[in-house]
This record gives C-alpha cells, sequence and structure tokens, in this order.
C-alpha cells in the first residue's frame, strides 16, 4: 500500500470514528430527532451562562432574603419560615428553569431552525417531546445541585424520603416544562411570553403554597379565605409543593407530615398529592402533544 493510500484510509478511519461519536444512539428518524433536540436545549442552555445564573441564583436569593427576614415573623407547628419555604424554593428553580428553556421555542422560529425541524419527515410530536425531555432535564440536574447544597449545609438530611424528593423533582421538571412549551408554542414573541410568565406561571407558585400556608377552611372563615383556599386546591402546582413539603417535614417517617407539623394550614396528603402530580404531568404532555399538532405563526404550511 503505498503512502498516499494509507493517508487516505486513516483520514477515512478517523472521519468515521468522529462521526460515530456524534451520531446519535437511535437508528431511526423518531429517535434521533427527539435525542438531537433534547442535546441542542442541554448544550444551548449551559452555554449562555446568564441563563444559567437567573434560574438558579434568583430563587436561592429568595430563600435567603426572606427565610432570613421572616425568619421570626413565621412560626408553624414549629417550623420557621426558611424551613417552611425551603420546598417553595426547589418549585421556583424548576419553574424558572422550565421558563427559560421554553423560550428557546420562540427563538428557534425566529432563527429558521424550527422550520427546518418541521420539513423534516419525522412527525411534530417529537418536537415537543425532544424539547420538553431536553428542557426537563436541565431543571432536574439544577434542582439536583440545590439538594447537593442543602445536604452540604444541613438543611435538608440524609434519609429514605430523599428518594422521594428527587422522583417528585424529576415529575414537577417534565410537567412545568411541558406547561411552559404549551404557553410557547403558539407565541411569535419572547415579550408576550414573560406576559404569560408574569400573570400565570408565577401566580401559579404564588398561589401552591410555597410562599404561604393554603388557609384551612372552617366555620368561620369569610369568603375571601374560603375563595382563596378553593383556587389554591386546584392549583396542580400546590401538589407538586406538598409532595416536597410531606418528604422535608417529616423524613424519617417516608414523607408522612404529622398533624402538628403541618398545624393552622391545610396540607393534602401524600397519596393524594402523588397522584395529582402524575395526573399533571400526563395532561401537560398529551396538551403539549395536541397543541404543537397546531400550525402556529410563521410556521411552514
Amino acid at each position: 500500500m503505498s503512502a498516499a493510500e494509507l493517508k487516505h484510509t486513516s483520514h477515512s478511519s478517523s472521519s468515521e470514528a468522529a462521526t460515530s461519536e456524534l451520531r446519535p444512539p437511535f437508528r431511526n428518524n423518531v429517535g434521533s430527532t427527539v435525542w438531537m433536540l433534547a442535546k441542542r436545549e442541554w448544550i444551548r442552555f449551559f452555554r449562555q451562562r446568564n441563563r444559567v445564573v437567573a434560574a438558579v441564583g434568583q430563587p436561592i436569593f429568595f430563600w435567603l432574603l426572606f427565610g432570613t427576614g421572616l425568619h421570626s415573623a413565621f412560626r408553624s407547628g414549629g417550623q420557621d419560615f426558611m424551613t417552611y419555604y425551603l420546598p417553595g424554593t426547589f418549585a421556583l428553580i424548576v419553574l424558572f428553569t422550565a421558563i427559560f428553556t421554553t423560550i428557546s421555542v420562540i427563538e428557534d422560529r425566529k432563527e429558521g431552525f424550527l422550520q427546518n425541524v418541521l420539513v423534516a419527515p419525522v412527525p411534530r410530536w417529537t418536537i415537543a417531546l425532544g424539547k420538553i425531555l431536553g428542557g426537563g432535564a436541565i431543571a432536574f440536574v439544577q434542582a439536583l445541585a440545590f439538594v447537593a447544597l442543602t445536604l452540604a449545609t444541613g438543611n435538608l438530611g440524609f434519609s429514605p424520603a430523599l428518594l422521594g424528593i428527587v422522583a417528585a423533582l424529576a415529575i414537577a421538571s417534565l410537567a412545568l416544562t411541558a406547561l411552559g412549551f404549551m404557553f410557547a408554542w403558539p407565541m411569535d414573541s419572547t415579550q408576550g411570553f414573560h406576559a404569560v410568565m408574569s400573570l400565570v406561571l408565577l401566580p401559579m407558585w404564588l398561589l401552591s403554597g410555597a410562599f404561604f400556608p393554603i388557609p384551612p377552611p372552617t366555620a368561620g372563615s369569610g369568603v375571601g379565605q374560603v375563595a382563596m383556599h378553593w383556587l389554591m386546591r386546584c392549583n396542580p402546582m400546590s401538589y407538586l409543593v406538598s409532595c416536597l413539603r410531606h418528604m422535608m417535614l417529616s423524613p424519617s417517617s417516608g414523607g408522612l407530615a404529622s398533624n402538628s407539623e403541618v398545624a393552622n394550614y391545610w396540607l393534602p396528603s401524600l397519596t393524594v398529592s402523588w397522584l395529582v402530580s402524575i395526573v399533571f404531568l400526563v395532561v401537560t404532555f398529551v396538551g403539549a402533544w395536541m397543541i404543537v399538532l397546531r400550525p402556529a405563526k410563521g410556521d411552514l404550511k
């Protein structure tokens, strides 16, 4: 074999090796599309450091600020506000990351990338699945980073309930990312998405029992308190926060909080919280699948 042929053979083998490293671990178009979209979300998000800092830094800042400022002003079942607010901080990290990742749907449409995917010979639902899995993975990893931080600082202890906390964070990450995708898909401007965030997504978090307790309906409750109770009770995010609160309140008992630990506020049972959270995940996935089938502004028909 001549030197030229040997050089050509070595170059071809190195090119094939590089191509095999980049090739997604699927042989069909559907799996490859989902994988590449999810991977692109991951790479794109972590290359934009300002989004990473905003998604993680702001909830932690709120936790330290409000937890310290309201430390002595809030007492319920022997909890201070920093302890009470901890599950809400996890939910806020997941929510902020879901918001920042699903903005990419609008940006991809403006840049023309989404048009290339829409004309590809793959079903439209692969776009929703890839975006949700990619964004959900980002939110989940950032929530796990905060779990590690709370374990290191002693605010969260090692216990069997820790596995339940991780599972609840995974469900919350996927469900909230799918919800964000549902709002982002029909929009053609990031300004409109930020308006939805301010009017819908953030109020969902505020009315989830994350920042203040869900008032219990009693015989002496006024109309406003009863209305607030049912508004927060019908909020699916309340049950995501409730899952975390149960397992953080009583990790030694497997996540079953006693009545004394939830005194003065309403908290659904752990079983109901898990069931509603799973249903919320399924509903948001189905909603994202249905809405992606409809053409949005700027899509190629």
